[in-house]
């Protein structure tokens, strides 16, 4: 967002190797991009932040919701929101034998108008009840979801952008078939009031204990315009040959005699 790119610290030594430099190069190519903000000198220190694993970005009230674990540290988690303008909201979550939950996008996904959220993962209620608070703030339809869910991959899902035939705002909700199985009826009501869900089964990819989410990268950047590009009435308006800007040149030549 803003023209920035963030380089994650990975804990997965086999995860370093997918940061690459003609990616990066793609995106800058494509997208308006101002910084890259890379964060993975930290590896050898022993400090992690698994990108969009380990948080879930709310790109509407640019909250950063994360689930602490060796994968999500709280400092590197500041850092990330003070640099990219999201507020960090961290909070502890377990399952039902104590295990914490080492990524977020496992238990979550915020959407535009929906999230789908395991609030019970999150032991302590005050915190869990501001998790709360924070997620419906602007209206936001809250699905909440149980364990056995969360196993089945419902949170493991992620809001894409489309476009209708008449070229109107289309809201995605890209999950997986086996994710879309375990909803119920009525949860499965409230996200399509205002997104249309969309699944494929990807059975391979989700023994590795991953869905849908760990598949897709968002990418909130300003397209690049296609060509060179025309200039603007206030550039075709400089006279190169006899400049008159305003700029100070001729006061100084005055006062020089020249």
């Amino acid at each position: 967002a803003g023209g920035m790119i963030a380089v994650y610290p990975m804990y997965a030594s086999n995860r370093r190797h997918e940061r690459r430099a003609d990616v990066l190069e793609f995106l800058k190519s494509r997208y308006r991009v101002q910084t890259i903000v890379d964060y993975s000198g930290l590896e050898p220190d022993g400090i992690f932040l698994e990108g969009t694993g380990a948080m879930v970005l709310d790109n509407i009230s640019r909250v950063a919701y994360t689930a602490r674990s060796h994968r999500a540290d709280t400092h590197v988690l500041e850092r990330f929101c003070a640099d990219f303008g999201f507020e960090p909201m961290a909070f502890d979550a377990v399952d039902s034998d104590g295990v914490p939950v080492y990524h977020t996008n496992v238990m979550g996904c915020v959407g535009t108008h929906v999230a789908l959220f395991a609030l019970q993962m999150i032991p302590d209620e005050v915190r869990r009840e501001q998790v709360r608070e924070r997620l419906c703030v602007t209206g936001r339809t809250l699905v909440e979801l149980t364990e056995e869910q969360v196993r089945e991959f419902a949170g493991n899902a992620v809001e894409l952008s489309g476009r209708t035939e008449s070229g109107g705002r289309r809201r995605l909700l890209a999950m997986s078939g086996r994710a879309r199985r375990s909803l119920r009826p009525d949860q499965v009501a409230a996200i399509e009031e205002t997104c249309e869900i969309l699944t494929i089964d990807i059975p391979t990819i989700e023994l590795a204990g991953g869905s849908v989410r760990c598949m897709i990268a968002g990418v909130h950047l300003d397209p690049r315009p296609p060509g060179p590009g025309e200039p603007t009435e206030a550039v075709e308006a400089i006279n190169e040959d006899d400049p008159e800007t305003a700029d100070g040149q001729d006061l100084i030549a005055e006062d020089l005699d020249v």
